[in-house]
Parts: structure tokens; sequence; C-alpha cells
């Protein structure tokens, strides 16, 4: 039933979901205007292009939401906010607000297994997809990862697994819950976006919320904000833990990773077998364990696929080694949390390359962190975060090691990081920032780190 045939639709935001919003509505006989408050030449010509080959309507520059009116479905993009006033207003006059994600749920018959956490999404959503290919699922891989859910509805059967990356912009205003909702370490994260942390979390909520007793929940409970969904939705809640065995769950002991349903406790691979460095990424597998076992996977393409999986591009990726140096990007580091565990990855001496943007983080436990830490040998700080790092390391007590500042580009920042190392060291990017300012994006700063380095 095409639901959105002869429908007045606005899609509000001119980037991939948006396209992909877009295309699925025209497709459905929708009459379709894309928005968005940047102008032409803020967006570029491609992608200005790609609308117009599209056939759609587009209304493009700061004006652009002003007469919502004639509307009567509005779709947003994930970095728009359902409050945004002009929003806001059309709905309360009796327009459908809806997403790309939402109108992905209203519309699939596939097995949805839904990931969040602050960090380790994209790692665990891939390690699950990958699972439940080596296990011969019909699976799919999409969502804040990079693929729309929409482009593959023509894909799916009842038959199908979809492995949707969930952050809180697109859990924002969800009304439905994947039939495996896995829940990663949720800490505070994205305060210039959300107006506090409680809001943040009630958005991550809506992943386990509206579950049903067919359902299941894979909790990592080793955070106190994570344990708070527990106590949501009436789904089978599966247990993840790597600082404590557990009685039902999945647990880190004796060097492996075991899970336990019943009286026994099954071992499904030993921890040196992990291609991932950190016992971050502990969690992260063990996260995927828990749902390739809510869904009855056996160990064995478990284990298969946890030994043959080397992890994502800008997630502590090795880049090179130099004159007895490695080089490590972990640009995708872009909380204090997430810089905490790429220090903890390594017991080499250490060159830290950290600092950004503001997305309104508390820097005192990396500072903490850098103190403590005996092998953290050198920090250099960038961009507009810098102080306030350089601050919160000179709050938690003495350190013992050099802080750089004053780098203008990725150029400056490799060349004062590689002054400070010597054979054995390790230099790692891991911001704790987003990258605003000084690069167009995590990708961006990546990309240009990896780039000079290969060619040092």
């Amino acid at each position: 039933m095409r639901v959105y045939k002869e429908k007045l639709v606005a899609v509000i935001g001119a980037g991939v979901e948006g396209y992909s919003s877009a295309t699925f509505l025209k497709n459905q006989g929708a009459f379709v205007t894309v928005l968005d408050q940047k102008t032409k030449d803020q967006l570029g010509s491609e992608v200005v292009e790609k609308f117009s080959s599209l056939g759609v309507k587009t209304n493009f520059g700061p004006d652009s939401l002003t007469d919502l009116s004639h509307f009567e479905i509005l779709v947003r993009t994930a970095g728009i906010r359902p409050d945004v006033a002009q929003i806001d207003a059309r709905v309360k006059q009796g327009a459908t607000l809806t997403s790309n994600t939402k109108i992905f749920f209203d519309q699939t018959s596939a097995k949805i297994i839904g990931v969040t956490g602050t960090k380790g999404k994209g790692t665990t959503a891939t390690l699950i997809y990958q699972i439940l290919r080596t296990a011969g699922k019909n699976v799919f891989l999409a969502g804040n990862i990079g693929n729309p859910a929409l482009d593959l509805l023509p894909q799916l059967t009842p038959e199908s697994f979809v492995v949707l990356e969930l952050s809180s912009f697109q859990l924002f205003d969800l009304d439905k819950s994947p039939h495996v909702a896995v829940v990663l370490m949720v800490v505070e994260e994205h305060l210039d976006w959300h107006k506090d942390i409680h809001e943040y979390k009630a958005a991550k909520f809506n992943l386990v919320a509206h579950q049903g007793a067919a359902d299941f929940a894979v909790i990592n409970i080793d955070y106190p904000h994570s344990r708070e969904f527990l106590e949501l939705g009436n789904s089978k809640k599966i247990q993840v833990s790597t600082k404590a065995e557990l009685n039902t769950g999945i647990f880190v002991s004796n060097d492996s990773i075991y899970r336990r349903l019943g009286a026994a406790a099954e071992r499904v691979v030993g921890l040196s077998e992990i291609g991932l460095l950190g016992k971050h990424n502990w969690e992260n597998v063990a996260s995927a364990v828990g749902a390739a076992t809510a869904l009855g996977i056996a160990i064995n393409p478990i284990n298969t696929a946890i030994k043959n999986f080397k992890g994502l591009e800008h997630r502590l990726e090795f880049v090179r080694e130099l004159e007895g140096v490695k080089y490590y990007n972990d640009t995708f580091s872009t909380t204090p949390e997430t810089a905490i565990a790429a220090i903890k990855s390594f017991t080499a001496p250490e060159i830290v390359i950290l600092g950004g943007s503001d997305k309104g983080s508390n820097y005192e436990e990396l500072g903490k962190e850098i103190v403590n830490a005996a092998n953290v040998k050198t920090v250099v700080l960038i961009g507009q975060m810098a102080g306030k790092i350089k601050e919160a390391i000179e709050k938690a007590g003495q350190f013992k090691g050099e802080i750089k500042e004053g780098a203008k580009d990725m150029a400056e920042i490799v060349s004062q990081a590689r002054e400070s190392a010597k054979s054995g060291d390790i230099i790692v990017l891991s911001p704790a920032c987003a990258s605003f300012g000084m690069f167009k994006n995590y990708k961006d700063r990546g990309m240009q780190f990896k780039e000079i380095v290969n060619k040092l």
C-alpha cells in the first residue's frame, strides 16, 4: 500500500539521508520538496544537481523553512531536531513528522538488530553483520554507519536481517523498537545538540522502550547509564560485562569471552584471538556475541567471524611503522572516554594528539588518565579545545611528559608528534573532540593524518 501517494511531503535536510528519503517518497508517488537552510553554494553543485536530477522540488537557503503550511508530511533528517520552531508549529497544526528511520521501521518486514551507544556502534554493528553473514543469513548493514536504511527496502524479505547503527539523533522520536536492541556504553555526549544528558538518554531509551516479550535487549551493564535500559520495555534482557562473571549473559573470564544461558558457560573466543586493539573492544565483541546469541547463532560462526574481523577505518587503525615508530589513526574518537580507551590500548611509550572543536564534554577524567598513565610521554594539543584539555591535565596533577601546542594544520601536528618519538614509541591521533574548525569532519582529519604519515 502506497501510503505516501499524492501526499505533499517536505524532506528537511539535503544530505545522504535526505536524498534517500526523497527518492523513496517520490517512487511512492508523493509530491516531494527538499528543504535545506544552507544555500546552493554551501551545499555544493554536486548536491544541488543530484536533487535536480531526481526531479523533486527544492528550496535552499536560510528562509527555506519559513512556510511549511501546505505540507502534510515532514521528514526530518537525523541532524534536524524535531522541535525546530517552524517544524513544531506545523506539527501542532496537524502535519505528520517522521524520518528515514521511522519510515523504514514502518515499511520493512525484515528482522531489525539495532545498535546504539556513545561509542562502538559502528564496530559492533559491523561485527554482528559479519557474524550473521558467516552463519549464512541474508543480512544487511545500514543506518548511521553511512547507508540509509530505506535504500535497502527493495532487497528485503521476512527472512532478511538488517543491522542498524542508530545514533541518538535517529532515535530521538522513534516510536518502535527493533527485534534485537544492543546497548553499548552510554556516557555524556552530543550535549552541543541535546539539551542535557537526560534528553540524550531519553532518545536512546527508544531503542528498548517499545520492545515486546518476543524481543531481546543486549545491555552492557558496566556503565550506570546503560544499566537504566534494563528497566525498559518487555523484552528478554541479555546482560554483558567485561568486569564481572555473570550467572546469565556474556562475560569475560580467564582471558576469554564466555556466554552462559543455562548452568554451563560456553567459551566463545580467546581475547588473544580478537583482531581489534584495546580492552574497550572486548565490550564491543561481547555485545556482538550477545546479539548473535539472541538470534540463536551457534558458536562456530561467531568464533570465525570474530577472528577474521580487523575493525573499521578511523578506529585505532594502524597506518604504518617508520623508523620503529608506529602510527595509529583513531580520528573517530570524539569523546574523552574514547581517547582514554585509546591510551589504555597500548603499553609502549605514547605521543597522543588531542583536541578539536567543542561537544560539551568534560575532560577531567582524560586529564587524570594522561597524568597517571606511565606510558604517555607527549601530548600534542590542537584546535579550540586545546586550552581546556591542558587545564584538565594541569588540574589532575604533575604531568611528567611534554605538552606541545600551536600547530596550525595536520602537517605541523604530525611534525610536532614526530619530534618527540623514538623507536618503539606509538603516535596516536585520538582527538577526544569533534573536528570542525581545522577540518571538514572526522574523516577529513583522519585522511589528512594518514596521507601525511604515509608521505614521511
